[in-house]
């Protein structure tokens, strides 16, 4: 069904919003201590839509990304997963603010060991590739993955395997990186033959599922944000170039599920269903260094312990902006149904005060911020918002929204009269930043608490929506390593 939300309620979930993005960065990047110093499982941004991609409409898209900031040119290992990780992204279809169903994917590391002839001794080889890598005997070192549904709690849970639907088998390849020119000659076409049909155990229809490198698509301007937002908020939207993270790229889990397998007894008030989404990266408890690692025994470290949850994204930029910083890491080891001890984050807002401090404004100051906590803790009433549900930070979409086509979305999503975007979900093309600096300043609140609130605030760097895929995976090929001309 096609919703308009009356302005009270726009006002609510926009607002809400402010709190998860504010003078943002990117959606998670470096944004917590600890996990910066392990970036393969590093969660950066995460998208949830109804698949508008024609005759996919039936479809919800899924899209994961880790390992943040890649430059195309970081050879000779480039940006493998962790084989000692698992990558999961869990479903809330009943509002309850814990996980129904949880895909989770786990990397293997496949070693070819090439060697040459030389003088007579045979000598292993020190590149990735030693040739055309779109061949595997060319490849030294490629990863392939594993999807278990999990049906109920994460770790005990009902787990079954994943198929390939046109194979049987349950190990999927990832491509290799985009190295460059050379080693592949169409890089795109060698992509796509990774995007895989997958079976889905409990589901009637196929799916399609692809892990592997893109083009970085979120736009901002890290460095000028991160300088105490040393740029105009008030000039045009593009107006400072393509932003810090166009040259950059990331590696995605995307996976397309059939709309009638996530949904469930989560429904508004209206009986539209709404599925709750977020993501996280879990490492062994355990991890002592090896003090001499070997190719044919135990590699630079040996892992052990159950599995802890070390990083965490549902709505874009909660950690990064609105977390205090000393409880940056909890909240990452953290789940939606313990986001109560996070409260006070949302109920007083440092990031408008912030703002004002910086540029002179004047912050809405109506404290407690009870109205943000409806918004940001459980969807947007008449949109999003399932009838009874427990209070928790998450991506929440109603997915009987009617898809909006590539090239007519509006990047300001809701707050743009666009409600199959931002909140509703997130795209590729929502624009998280602006949508959340207009609205922390108060746009839709009364004048008397946000008097400033109608300028058009803006970071200055605004994504080329035709950068974008129109199909699945929906996120561009990424920057070749070589040639290097950026």
């Amino acid at each position: 069904m096609n919703t308009v939300i009356k302005r009270s309620g726009l006002a609510l979930a926009i607002a809400g919003i402010c709190l998860t993005a504010g003078t943002a960065s990117a959606s998670s990047h470096r944004e917590a201590p600890f996990i910066t110093e392990v970036p393969k499982v590093d969660g950066t941004d995460f998208y949830m839509f109804r698949s508008y991609e024609s005759g996919r409409e039936n479809f919800v898209t899924l899209i994961a990304n880790y390992l943040p900031l890649q430059d195309a040119y970081g050879g000779p290992n480039y940006f493998d997963l962790d084989e000692d990780a698992i990558y999961e992204i869990h479903i809330d279809n009943s509002g309850n603010a814990r996980e129904d169903i949880t895909f989770q994917f786990q990397m293997q590391d496949v070693l070819n060991d090439i060697q040459l002839d030389v003088g007579g001794e045979m000598v292993s080889v020190p590149l990735k590739n030693i040739g055309d890598a779109t061949d595997n005997a060319n490849v030294q070192m490629r990863q392939e993955y594993t999807v278990t549904v999990i049906r109920g709690d994460r770790r005990t849970g009902t787990r079954q395997m994943a198929t390939n639907a046109t194979t049987g088998t349950e190990t999927f390849a990832k491509p290799l990186d985009n190295i460059g020119g050379k080693s592949f000659a169409d890089y795109e076409a060698y992509a796509n033959q990774h995007i895989f049909d997958i079976a889905i155990p409990g589901c009637g229809t196929e799916g399609r599922v692809f892990v592997g490198q893109r083009k970085e698509a979120f736009a901002v301007n890290l460095g000028e944000i991160f300088d105490l937002v040393n740029t105009n908020p008030l000039g045009p939207r593009n107006g400072e170039g393509a932003g810090d993270l166009a040259d950059k790229n990331t590696t995605s889990f995307a996976l397309e599920v059939p709309t009638a397998c996530l949904t469930g007894s989560a429904q508004t008030a209206s009986g539209d269903p709404v599925i709750g989404g977020w993501t996280t990266a879990s490492v062994r408890q355990a991890r002592v260094l090896n003090p001499a690692p070997s190719a044919n025994g135990k590699g630079a470290t040996v892992e052990g312990g159950a599995y802890t949850q070390v990083s965490r994204l549902g709505m874009p930029l909660v950690n990064e902006v609105v977390i205090g910083l000393k409880d940056k890491d909890r909240f990452n080891a953290s789940e939606p149904k313990d986001d109560g001890q996070f409260l006070t984050y949302v109920t007083n807002p440092t990031l408008p005060e912030l703002l004002e401090i910086l540029f002179g404004v004047t912050a809405p100051n109506n404290f407690p911020r009870n109205d943000l906590i409806t918004a940001f803790l459980t969807g947007v009433p008449d949109l999003n918002s399932p009838d009874g549900v427990t209070a928790s930070e998450m991506l929440r979409l109603n997915p009987s929204i009617a898809t909006t086509a590539a090239g007519a979305q509006n990047d300001l999503g809701v707050l743009g009269g666009d409600n199959a975007g931002f909140p509703n979900g997130r795209r590729p093309v929502d624009d998280t930043v602006d949508i959340s600096l207009r609205v922390a300043m108060g746009v839709l609140a009364d004048p008397a608490d946000a008097p400033d609130g109608d300028l058009e605030y803006t970071d200055g760097v605004q994504l080329d929506p035709t950068e974008l895929r129109t199909a699945f995976p929906y996120l561009a090929t990424p920057i070749a390593g070589s040639p290097n001309d950026i």
